[in-house]
């Protein structure tokens, strides 16, 4: 996702007209319809004030967060049916209270789930303050892990909107959630370094400006 997109996405979950937006910026409305265009970018001063008003980072805004995977024809498409089945089983799992097994350790939360030749499988341990790891197999063979540590920062905390979030991630974020997502009072942000193939990456939730939750991750393929 560009900056363009990313503005209009973030202004309309604000339920601001670009107008508002303008006003707020002290710019014109056309200054920001080119921004939403792409037919132009704004200073550091805007791209600050953005930020603030958003309560979203620079960096987050001037990043291109798209899932690049630059390889072979062949290992790209196996790369991208892992990814698809990845995202099959996210919304087929915690984020979507279903097929939750038996506990592989103590006081452990376990959910498996498959489709033909591929099996996902995540276990984590905690509560308030957890720790776990996902992995996918392919004919019982390890493709892909991923570990993620966390914690609750604050008792306005939905576990609901925290697996709403979960529910958005899409190809061009197949790690955790969507770059952002936002609902009533609640505001879900996902930022990756790398691409599923290596990365790292944190994600945060907000309840208004209050900062509820955060998670940290890393994964990649295994070969």
């Amino acid at each position: 996702m560009i900056f363009s997109e990313k503005l209009q996405l973030i202004r309309k979950n604000k339920g601001l007209t670009q107008e508002e937006l303008a006003e707020k910026l002290d710019v014109s409305r056309q200054a920001v319809a080119k921004w939403e265009s792409g037919q132009a970018y704004p200073d550091i001063s805007n791209l600050i004030q953005i930020s603030n008003l958003f309560n979203v980072t620079v960096d987050y805004l001037v990043r291109d967060q798209e899932c690049m995977i630059n390889c072979e024809p062949e290992e790209e498409s196996d790369i991208s049916k892992l990814i698809d089945f990845r995202l099959e089983a996210n919304v087929n799992t915690y984020a979507a209270y279903m097929n939750e097994t038996d506990a592989t350790r103590f006081d452990s939360h376990d959910y498996i789930y498959s489709n033909g030749p591929y099996t996902y499988y995540d276990t984590y341990v905690g509560g308030e303050q957890f720790a776990g790891e996902e992995a996918v197999w392919f004919d019982e063979k390890i493709q892909y892990a991923m570990n993620y540590l966390g914690r609750v920062l604050d008792q306005r905390f939905s576990g609901d909107f925290l697996k709403e979030a979960l529910r958005k991630a899409d190809k061009n974020m197949p790690y955790r959630g969507p770059e952002y997502y936002q609902s009533g009072e609640y505001t879900y942000k996902c930022s990756v370094t790398g691409d599923f193939r290596w990365f790292q990456g944190y994600e945060e939730i907000y309840c208004g400006n209050i900062r509820v939750y955060e998670c940290f991750f890393h994964g990649g393929l295994m070969k």
